[in-house]
């Protein structure tokens, strides 16, 4: 069965600020190499989840990193190019003091190499998917505001089509958890759409690089053949 093909690949180095469409990466049991292993948390708060995120500073997300650090295994930012066009070191003093000036309350850096992430270490949406909500929300909606990994383009072209992903190519990911965060909680988009379906998110048993303009399905399969092999060593099932 196919799937579809990926049309976009996206990750996002520092936890709610800009991503970067990406031609080409590395996915694995954290996810894709670089995405979300960074985010600042809130020094005052001590519940579960103490991370900086745009539901707290909106501004955020204007927030450019940038820059390829040599010198750790993934490529991760360096700096950061601020909505004034002002550029800083991503560990510099300076930036933090910044961010925790417009939030209000002390932020600090941190580096989590597993990655920072709310429900599951990749999502899956279909552009299917988006030229649905925009049907039911009557709105004009850029599948980015719903920060997805992967954008997949099905043949059908239907709504949800992605959740066939995970009946018909199990092997390769491991739990499958069901959210409506990424719709339910956009409260701009969810007040006209009543009709709230479940967005996707997987974690992934192997890794191995997806490629852009690749069949979706075909790449996930081969992942799981890796995996049944041990060709990338011996990987347990993985919840994220």
């Amino acid at each position: 069965m196919e799937l579809g093909r990926i049309s976009a690949i996206f990750r996002y180095p520092v936890k709610s600020m800009a991503g970067e469409q990406l031609d080409v990466a590395q996915l694995s049991w954290h996810g894709i190499a670089g995405d979300r292993r960074f985010a600042f948390r809130r020094l005052a708060d001590k519940n579960g989840f103490p991370w900086l995120a745009a539901s707290k500073l909106p501004q955020l997300l204007l927030y450019k990193p940038f820059g390829l650090d040599s010198n750790t295994a993934e490529r991760l930012p360096t700096h950061v190019r601020t909505p004034d066009g002002k550029e800083y070191e991503l560990r510099s003093d300076t930036l933090r003091e910044e961010l925790s000036s417009r939030y209000g309350s002390d932020v600090e850096l941190m580096n989590l190499r597993h990655g920072i992430f709310d429900e599951a270490c990749i999502s899956v949406l279909s552009l299917g998917t988006v030229h649905g909500i925009e049907r039911e929300s009557g709105r004009d909606i850029n599948l980015r505001r719903f920060r997805p990994n992967v954008a997949i383009e099905t043949p059908s072209a239907e709504p949800f089509e992605e959740m066939k992903c995970f009946a018909a190519h199990a092997p390769a990911f491991g739990g499958i958890d069901n959210t409506r965060e990424r719709v339910g909680n956009d409260v701009e988009v969810g007040r006209n759409f009543e009709a709230v379906h479940d967005d996707v998110v997987a974690g992934v048993y192997d890794d191995g690089e997806i490629f852009g303009g690749h069949d979706f399905a075909q790449s996930i399969d081969k992942l799981g053949a890796a995996g049944a092999a041990g060709e990338n060593g011996d990987h347990a099932a993985l919840f994220c």
